[in-house]
């Protein structure tokens, strides 16, 4: 299996970091920006079931660009071959 080894930027995890203490930030913003706090210095993957909802965040016009630039740095570090 292909590893990913792509890392959160310090500019995305600060911008997570934020979400995570937003009491107005979804549900959504919150799981995304967990899961690459997680991901933070470590060699974690992104998993499928967190890609899906990062996919679905891009596609969909009602998130704002702050939720949308989590999603799509969850899936740069996503599995290659998935």
């Amino acid at each position: 299996m292909n590893k990913n080894t792509k890392r959160t930027s310090s500019q995305i995890s600060s911008l997570a970091a934020s979400t995570l203490q937003d009491s107005k930030a979804s549900k959504v913003a919150k799981s995304l920006a967990a899961s690459l706090l997680s991901q933070s210095g470590t060699d974690k993957q992104t998993g499928s079931e967190m890609e899906d909802k990062a996919s679905m965040v891009l596609k969909s016009e009602k998130f704002s660009e702050n939720t949308k630039s989590l999603a799509a740095s969850v899936l740069s570090q996503s599995n290659k071959e998935r």
